[in-house]
């Protein structure tokens, strides 16, 4: 057997231990990965009896002051997809848009939050409301009335218990972990 032929070989058989080597790193990477999950705090949350607050600048449902606005239509325009419906007419005598109807439709709405932003007179606002489903699609099509509710606050709801962000729990150590554990900081 020649030398020059077992060359390839040899070169073959170093790839391929190289090749082990690197897949059992990457196995041992993920595995102390997967360990360094194990104590951590469970983040699941019981859906309709536990709901947790959110952030500061959520962006949920619109909410609109109908004696503020002035009909400018800068919500329309600054919306990437044309969303809110103004209906108004022009008092003659007044020399003033008077606004007949202003509607929302959430279904199709992706809450940019453009609309609030470029208000002039504020009459457009996020609330922290995110439960919008509905059965019927047309329902989550909200006029003015619809859109000046203001929404029960997570907060002062008595039959639902809310669970705050990571980052405002507080954990006592000495007893087990349970979900009554959990304290305001």
């Amino acid at each position: 057997m020649d030398i020059y032929n077992m060359f390839p070989m040899v070169t073959g058989f170093m790839n391929y231990g190289q090749q082990t080597i690197r897949a059992a790193r990457y196995i041992g990477q993920s595995f102390i990965i997967t360990l360094s999950h194990t104590n951590r705090l469970p983040v699941t949350i019981q859906y309709p009896y536990e709901k947790s607050i959110t952030s500061e600048r959520f962006r949920g449902r619109i909410h609109f002051e109908f004696d503020k606005c002035i009909a400018c239509e800068v919500c329309v325009r600054v919306c990437p997809i044309d969303l809110p419906v103004v209906d108004w007419r022009l008092e003659r005598d007044m020399k003033k848009k008077q606004l007949l109807n202003y509607s929302i439709d959430f279904g199709v709405c992706i809450f940019c939050g453009n609309c609030v932003e470029y208000c002039p007179t504020n009459c457009l606002s996020m609330t922290e409301e995110y439960e919008l489903s509905t059965y019927d699609r047309h329902e989550l099509n909200y006029n003015q009335i619809a859109l000046g509710r203001l929404p029960m606050s997570v907060i002062g709801d008595y039959a639902i218990q809310t669970v705050m962000n990571s980052t405002q729990i507080k954990i006592d150590k000495d007893k087990p972990f349970d979900s009554r554990t959990i304290t305001d900081c």
